[in-house]
C-alpha cells in the first residue's frame, strides 16, 4: 500500500490543522493505521493510532485530548485533527499502516508498522 500525507503547513500556537493521510494499492480496511512525528536530531515517536474498526484508539500522552485520529475506509484515508496546537508540536507528521486481521487491534510502537508514508511538516509558531 502507497502512502501519501498532505494538510501540513505553518499555523499559530493555539490554532488548529488537519493531517489527510491518502492510500492507494490496497484497500485500508485491511490495516491498523497510525500517526507518528519525528523532529530533525530526534527519534520518530508515536502519536495516535486507529484500529481497523475505527472503534479503537490510542494516543500519545502529549497529544491526548488535542489530537484527534479518524478514518473514512470508503475514500481510503486517514486523518488526524489536531486543535491547541502548541510549537513544540512542530515536527514532519508521518501515516504508517499495518496489515493485521484483526479489526480491533491497535498499535503504538513504530516497528508495527510496515508502510509509511513520506511525511508533511507542520510548524507551529509561537
Amino acid at each position: 500500500v502507497q502512502l501519501v500525507e498532505s494538510g501540513g503547513g505553518l499555523v499559530q500556537a493555539g490554532g488548529s490543522l488537519s493531517l489527510s493521510c491518502a492510500a492507494s494499492g490496497r484497500t485500508l480496511r485491511d490495516y491498523v493505521m497510525g500517526w507518528f512525528r519525528q523532529v530533525p536530531g530526534k527519534e520518530r515517536e508515536f502519536v495516535a493510532t486507529i484500529s481497523r474498526s475505527g472503534v479503537y484508539r490510542d494516543y500519545a500522552d502529549s497529544v491526548k485530548g488535542r489530537f484527534t485520529i479518524s478514518r473514512e475506509n470508503s475514500r481510503n484515508t486517514v486523518y488526524l485533527n489536531m486543535n491547541s496546537l502548541k510549537p513544540e508540536d512542530t515536527a514532519v507528521y508521518y501515516c504508517a499502516a499495518a496489515w493485521r486481521t484483526h479489526s480491533n487491534v491497535v498499535l503504538t510502537t513504530i516497528g508495527g508498522y510496515n508502510f509509511w508514508g513520506q511525511g508533511t511538516l507542520v510548524t507551529v509558531s509561537s
